[in-house]
């Protein structure tokens, strides 16, 4: 697996997360899984293993590789400090680096390199986002001798928006090219695409979510890119993301105050209380019939806080209260500070980021609200289910996947069958403000709002599960030969 992070060395979103955990469940399978990332400044893990010589247009330069083992999964690390040792991993505040396309056409060249050594020929060289974008072409046009048994490919979009485009010039000093400058290769609308050389070299693509698989090839999800994903729907699979259960377990997380789970719930009740004490907020309000509602998010639109900004005045005015832990735009944090400070019994907000916290807010939270415009996969969610808390979310991607709402499961007439959440399709604040308001009110019918948790808590959301979604497309594309299509669709 080529990515440009992984857990526990170098994170900046979920990426790192599937990285860290999808190949430690592949091994339980039986599987031999190595992972490669760039060695970044503040990583001192690893042992020297080898010097390798990148071939990159006229460049020519030594990268050192560290390896370590753990969990049956050997991490090697790409060492080059004029590419990988500076403060951050992609670029400074709002502004990318200006020669990530060099770093990271770079570090797919020599991710290839160290596998073309390996002691076993690998079956898979999966890439992951558009930084490893480049490994498929890359391998596809490396010298067949140093590949006699050239390994599948599968290549996995974690999220669209992120797309790897960079100036056409950039080319032939990657040593690519300009015939790559076609609407079938990697050419985007006069620049290039990393993003798109991955899904149009790679044997098969993925994405991690069953409903996200389909947004992305619609023009409201796409991005520009859904006419080309359109090309390649045959070859593209859905497949959920899972949730660490060694990390996110109730039942003996220690930064819960009481354990629990699906057969006793009471320690939800002591997170609670703590979680009103930690923000300050009026104790005499959180009994049984006000629910805290907790937020644990980017504050950005995709997020869905543009509809949050149009109904939180209103919050105090629903039998709730609220607390709210993340970053993101200014004018949504100074926005939450400010309904803090006016509401200091009914809302708490932390802005930064804090893990404990997080885990006690899953743990102690009455309902999680999540009202994203679009969500790949999204693990807050899950997070919540195992907890016992009930999410609130808009329809979209990995959340529609992951949460069946309570009225629709009764519509169903499934004997037995109950929902475990609240959800709304419509991107707006009365679609939203009426899922809440939803959820507000079933928190008083005790019996539906237990069996509502208990639903939510059974649900297998394990990497385990999605492990051996993996191993399937892995055998899939290993029977494949893939070609180039002749046409891509739009750009």
């Amino acid at each position: 697996m080529v990515a440009s992070e992984a857990q526990p060395f170098a994170k900046t979103g979920g990426l790192a997360d599937v990285l860290g955990a999808l190949p430690r469940a592949l091994s339980r399978l039986g599987h031999d899984v190595d992972v490669v990332i760039p060695r970044y400044r503040g990583i001192t893990a690893g042992e020297r293993a080898a010097t390798i010589r990148v071939a990159l247009g006229g460049q020519v330069a030594d990268a050192t590789i560290w390896t370590l083992t753990d969990g049956g999964v050997r991490t090697a690390l790409i060492d080059y400090p004029p590419y990988f040792d500076r403060d951050y991993l992609y670029g400074v505040a709002d502004r990318d680096y200006a020669d990530n396309a060099e770093r990271f056409a770079f570090f797919s060249q020599a991710s290839l390199e160290w596998a073309s050594h390996a002691d076993r020929p690998y079956d898979i060289l999966h890439a992951h986002d558009w930084q490893a974008g480049l490994v498929p072409l890359l391998l596809q046009r490396a010298d067949p001798a140093r590949w006699p048994r050239r390994p599948a490919t599968v290549f996995t979009i974690h999220n669209l928006a992120y797309q790897g485009i960079f100036d056409a010039s950039w080319l032939p000093r990657l040593g690519l090219g300009w015939e790559l400058m076609r609407v079938d290769a990697i050419e985007y609308w006069g620049r290039i695409s990393y993003l798109k050389a991955g899904i149009v070299f790679s044997s098969l693509v993925t994405t991690v979510s069953p409903r996200y698989a389909q947004e992305i090839q619609t023009p409201e999800l796409g991005f520009g890119f859904d006419g080309i994903l359109r090309a390649r729907s045959q070859d593209l699979i859905g497949i959920l993301n899972g949730i660490d259960y060694d990390q996110w377990d109730p039942a003996r997380d220690p930064n819960l105050p009481v354990p629990f789970d699906a057969s006793k719930l009471t320690g939800k009740a002591a997170a609670k209380r703590k979680i009103v004490e930690t923000f300050g907020l009026a104790s005499s309000r959180q009994g049984r019939h006000c629910p805290l509602v907790a937020m644990i998010s980017r504050m950005v639109d995709q997020k869905g806080f543009d509809l949050l900004a149009t109904l939180a005045p209103g919050f105090p005015d629903l039998d709730a209260s609220f607390v709210l832990l993340g970053t993101g735009e200014r004018r949504y944090e100074d926005l939450w500070r400010e309904l803090a400070a006016r509401y200091p019994d009914r809302i708490g907000v932390k802005i930064g980021f804090d893990e404990r916290l997080a885990h006690l807010m899953e743990g102690g939270a009455d309902i999680f609200l999540m009202p994203s415009r679009f969500e790949p996969c999204g693990l807050n969610q899950m997070y919540s289910l195992r907890y016992g808390t009930v999410p609130v979310v808009r329809a979209t991607g990995g959340l529609y996947d992951t949460v069946e709402d309570v009225a629709a499961a009764r519509r169903s007439g499934a004997r037995g069958r109950t929902g475990t959440g609240f959800t709304f399709k419509e991107h707006s604040p009365a679609a939203l403000l009426a899922a809440l308001s939803r959820a507000v009110e079933a928190f008083s019918n005790r019996p539906l709002w237990r069996r509502t948790q208990q639903a939510g808590m059974r649900q297998d959301f394990s990497w385990d599960a999605s492990a051996r979604a993996y191993v399937d497309v892995y055998e899939r594309a290993a029977t494949m030969t893939h070609a180039v299509p002749d046409s891509v669709g739009d750009r």
